[in-house]
């Protein structure tokens, strides 16, 4: 398997395919999952205020009736910053030592390269003809996220796709691989909030209006803590993460201050009854003659969470097999693909340790790769042959 896994990742890693641009990494995939008998289908999805972004949909339906399991995964990576800080070349996939460099070498083309191993031996066994596998492949993750997954999966159900499961290969695991798999991820939603007073001069401040004040005890508001947590989340966190007022002069008042701010909220809440509760605090303050505006910035992140039981315990059941260690049951971190996957079916993200994603010389063990590939082959085959038992 690793003679497949390993040199699928080199081969990704070359291709600088920085969001959105795709710089042929597909076509790798498709060149790969097509002698396998996987059906490829290319999309590129455009529009909504965002830039255009080339997708890959490949299926493979076995001779029997089956589950349908989906994989889903990205292609794009993040710049690589400072190219001369690197100890290899971003994009060389180089093998030093027994481990692999390059800019998506752990988030997440290993990921890919490993699920399109694990098929790859599957094909030569006969194990994939007893359902369904098909993988989602976008080069939109790490920026807009508009005209990829989402749209990916919506046209995948007017064709008539349904899934029982599915797997996110992002990174998932803390100390080694397998500690950890994520069932669902909290919510994110951002916003700024613009109090808007009179300018003057800082000595006569009788002929100005500072709208300071109201920003301080706007933050004060703000951090009123939300909830304590739920079963499965932590409790929803907020953070201003800038406080702007455009001032260079240490000796006049502004005429506005500009707050933005980050939430991540568990599943007490949706964005809307948030961004309500939001609202509901800043009608409280006193504004003391000022004027304020609220805008909402981008989409709202839905926070979702997969069932434990079903098809997450029998993924556990394997990985307890596999490893002899159950995994941890998680839903901590930032937002991912997985949000629109859950619309769909439960799902799950499954990958490697994430520790040097998005740094200047990411890299992976080899043997990671090749672990992640033979768990992902032992995986299917068990979830294949399971309903058919």
């Amino acid at each position: 398997m690793s003679n497949r896994a390993v040199p699928l990742l080199a081969d990704l890693i070359r291709r600088p395919s920085v969001t959105p641009i795709e710089e042929g990494v597909l076509d790798v995939l498709e060149a790969f999952l097509s002698p396998l008998g996987f059906v490829c289908t290319r999309l590129k999805f455009e529009g909504d205020g965002s830039y255009p972004v080339d997708n890959l949909y490949a299926t493979r339906k076995g001779k029997e009736p089956g589950p349908h399991l989906l994989f889903a995964g990205h292609t794009d990576v993040v710049p690589p910053g400072d190219v001369t800080a690197w100890t290899h070349d971003p994009f060389s996939g180089e093998i030093v030592d027994g481990v692999m460099w390059g800019r998506g070498a752990t988030d997440m083309k290993s990921g890919v390269a490993a699920f399109c191993g694990a098929v790859a031996q599957l094909a030569q066994t006969g194990a994939l003809e007893k359902g369904t596998v098909s993988l989602a492949i976008t080069n939109d993750e790490e920026a807009d996220a508009v005209n990829g997954t989402k749209k990916l999966m919506e046209w995948a159900e007017a064709q008539g796709e349904k899934y029982d499961f599915a797997i996110v290969g992002e990174p998932s695991s803390f100390e080694v691989f397998g500690d950890s798999i994520k069932i669902g991820r909290r919510g994110s939603v951002s916003g700024k909030i613009t109090v808007i007073g009179k300018q003057g001069h800082a000595a006569y401040p009788q002929r100005a209006n500072n709208p300071m004040p109201v920003a301080a005890e706007i933050v004060r508001a703000l951090y009123v803590p939300l909830d304590d947590g739920t079963e499965h989340f932590q409790p929803t966190n907020l953070e201003v993460t800038a406080i702007d007022t455009g001032n260079p002069a240490s000796n006049v008042i502004p005429e506005r201050t500009t707050l933005r701010f980050n939430v991540r909220f568990n599943d007490i809440w949706t964005g809307e009854t948030l961004l309500a509760e939001i609202h509901r605090r800043l009608a409280a303050i006193e504004l003391r003659g000022c004027h304020l505006e609220f805008e909402q910035l981008g989409p709202i992140s839905r926070c979702f969470i997969s069932p434990p039981e079903g098809h997450v315990s029998h993924l556990c059941d394997v990985m307890e097999d596999f490893n002899g260690v159950r995994p941890l049951l998680s839903t901590i971190g930032g937002t991912s693909d997985a949000r629109f996957i859950s619309l769909y079916c439960p799902v799950v993200e499954c990958g490697l340790i994430g520790a040097t994603m998005h740094q200047v010389d990411e890299r992976v063990p080899v043997a990671d790769v090749e672990r992640l590939a033979e768990f992902y082959a032992t995986y299917i085959a068990s979830f294949l042959a399971r309903k058919q038992a």
